[in-house]
């Protein structure tokens, strides 16, 4: 028998409750110590790229440290039921260390590195980078982000896409839709499927009036938790 599709569509807020911090957390945010045209532009790399390879070292140690948190350990454990997708703007890996099989990410991955040369030679890299560290056609590495500027990769963007036309229940968790093309995906979630947005002032995000949208302003952990209870008594 077909599993019923979730799709969650996570964001920043899911691993800040790991301690991961987020660039637009006002108080304890990375834009406090780190301006964004200094390290998240190919225009930083090209004027410093030792900096952008220091911030992106310092980025992957923390990811290293952070444990996935009980909304990541939660949406993993939706598999044993549904056909679960997760996509999503982090560019950590929280939610596969929390046991999820299927995640895209769509602004890269910190634990990867590419060649500047060629963009589809990726590798895994969990230490750091540093400046003559070279891929095997012996160009510089660079982290696998999608900084400011650049463009998504259309065959992820695309696949991403397609989970979200096939869903029956997309889940909005930790993101308040503000960053574009990303911020598009839960438009093309089908009118018949339900849609639930999790996230602390998640009645304020601005979206299709013609859609039923269920909102839990909440955090991630706590608003999953709520999700879940609810849906296994379904």
């Amino acid at each position: 028998m077909k599993k019923s599709k979730i799709l969650f569509f996570t964001g920043a807020g899911i691993s800040a409750e790991s301690g991961l911090q987020t660039f637009r957390d006002s108080k304890n945010g990375l834009w406090n110590n780190y301006k964004i045209e200094d390290v998240c532009t190919p225009q930083a790399w090209e004027k410093n790229p030792a900096l952008v390879l220091d911030f992106y070292n310092q980025r992957r140690i923390q990811c290293k440290e952070a444990k996935p948190n009980l909304a990541h350990e939660l949406i993993a454990k939706l598999e044993t039921q549904y056909e679960v997708v997760v996509v999503t703007q982090n560019v950590d890996n929280l939610h596969e260390r929390a046991g999820s099989s299927k995640v895209i990410h769509l602004h890269g991955e910190l634990m990867k590195v590419r060649s500047t040369a060629n963009p589809e030679l990726i590798y895994q890299r969990e230490n750091d980078i540093s400046l003559g560290d070279f891929c095997e056609n012996q160009s510089q590495l660079r982290p696998h982000i999608v900084w400011f500027g650049e463009e998504l990769d259309p065959e992820i963007l695309d696949s991403a896409i397609k989970e979200a036309f096939t869903c029956a229940l997309c889940v909005v968790v930790g993101t308040s839709l503000q960053v574009y093309p990303a911020n598009s995906l839960p438009n093309y979630v089908p009118y018949a499927s339900k849609m639930i947005i999790i996230d602390p002032m998640a009645s304020d995000i601005d979206f299709d009036a013609g859609r039923s949208i269920h909102y839990i302003n909440k955090k991630a952990v706590e608003g999953m938790q709520l999700f879940y209870e609810s849906l296994v008594k379904m």
